[in-house]
């Protein structure tokens, strides 16, 4: 008798991961590019109240956004273990 629910529990777990690689990559996806979006605005608006300063805050918006851009990367290594692990 257990035999014969083992294909469905199997295809259960599949429909469970496939949706949390989906939900791990969207969030992983979108509020990085969220937050690139608004530290580049930030830096964008400093630069046009002090110009002389453009050089630091370009260099120190670039480190941020190669951080954020890691928390990216990572969300996607997530994703892909759930998928095929």
């Amino acid at each position: 008798m257990a035999a014969e629910n083992l294909p469905a529990v199997a295809s259960n777990l599949d429909s469970v991961r496939l949706a949390a690689t989906a939900f791990a990559i969207a969030i992983g996806g979108m509020l990085p590019a969220f937050s690139i979006g608004k530290v580049g605005a930030k830096a964008m608006e400093s630069i046009g109240r002090n110009p002389e300063a453009a050089s630091k805050v370009m260099t120190a918006m670039l480190i941020a956004a190669a951080f954020i851009e890691a928390i990216a990367i990572y969300a996607l290594v997530v994703a892909l273990i759930i998928k095929f692990v």
